[in-house]
């Protein structure tokens, strides 16, 4: 799946040629240049923040060099050192956490990593029954209550069986409901506590999932999270379904939180590490001739 990162971005290097015109260009007006990353769905601070540092006409490597320093961030690398090796998914309803989740216990199943699931996500029947699915495509065990049942004692017992059993990896589904922040809140400290009394090094990683389409707009969703456990990493899906993939510049820089992966289907395999280099070439392309 080489290469893939630049291909989900066609829908956003077609807006950005909308502003620039198709006929490729060796250097471009800065305020040609400002619309264009606008256009990307670049926040309009952080357009202005890149145009302040360039010259009136801007060449692509001068413009790349700008667009790397806001990646100056922590690597996205899983360090599996500890075992078992809690990882605690988060995010809003519909950003498609719970498939992410399968994809990732995809990806260590492939590493030789031993694999098991928490149904954490007890506010919906559907999450449960989802993961469930995935659980049985996989061949891996999981951790599942009803519906409405406490999510923290879900995350305990995941851990707990992990422990018992040898198993590598645990990963933990919640519930992503920001319409009340106090009680997302309080859910998610209550989580996080519990996996540290059922193991003191968990979780290990707390990853936020972010819907592509969203755009900049997904940025204050990122915030709450932060604000509340702290984030150490991000997984963008649906990047190739929008033209708003220059937002992933403003969430980095906001944050200053790498991104891990990109999903980029719903297959089981569909998961993409995320390269920084590979996504900067993309958006140039939309820009620069070659």
């Amino acid at each position: 799946m080489f290469g893939f990162i630049k291909k989900s971005l066609q829908k956003t290097k077609d807006a950005i040629k909308e502003v620039v015109g198709i006929e490729k260009k060796e250097k471009l007006p800065r305020d040609l240049l400002e619309e264009a990353l606008i256009e990307a769905d670049i926040d309009y601070d952080l357009v202005e923040k890149i145009i302040d540092k360039l010259p009136n006409e801007v060449s692509k490597d001068r413009l790349k060099k700008e667009l790397e320093k806001i990646f100056d961030v922590p690597e996205n690398k899983f360090e599996i050192n500890d075992k078992p090796y809690v990882i605690l998914i988060i995010g809003v309803n519909g950003a498609g956490k719970t498939t992410t989740i399968a994809k990732l216990a995809y990806k260590f199943q492939q590493e030789g990593k031993s694999v098991i699931l928490g149904a954490a996500d007890t506010f919906r029947a559907a999450a449960i029954e989802q993961l469930s699915k995935w659980a049985e495509i996989l061949d891996v065990p999981i951790i599942k209550t009803r519906q409405g049942h406490d999510p923290a004692a879900v995350t305990y017992d995941t851990i707990a069986s992990a422990k018992a059993k040898g198993i590598d990896v645990a990963l933990i589904d919640t519930a992503g409901r920001l319409h009340n922040k106090v009680n997302l809140q309080n859910e998610l400290k209550k989580i996080v506590n519990v996996a540290k009394k059922a193991y003191v090094n968990a979780p290990h990683k707390i990853l936020l999932v972010i819907d592509g389409t969203q755009g900049s707009s997904a940025i204050n969703q990122a915030k709450v999270f932060n604000e509340v456990v702290g984030i150490d990493g991000i997984i963008v899906t649906k990047l190739d379904g929008t033209a708003k993939g220059g937002s992933l510049f403003s969430i980095v820089n906001e944050l200053k939180i790498p991104i891990y992966y990109v999903g980029v289907g719903e297959k089981k395999e569909d998961l993409v590490e995320f390269d920084k280099n590979e996504f900067i070439e993309g958006i140039l392309e939309g820009l620069y001739s070659e």
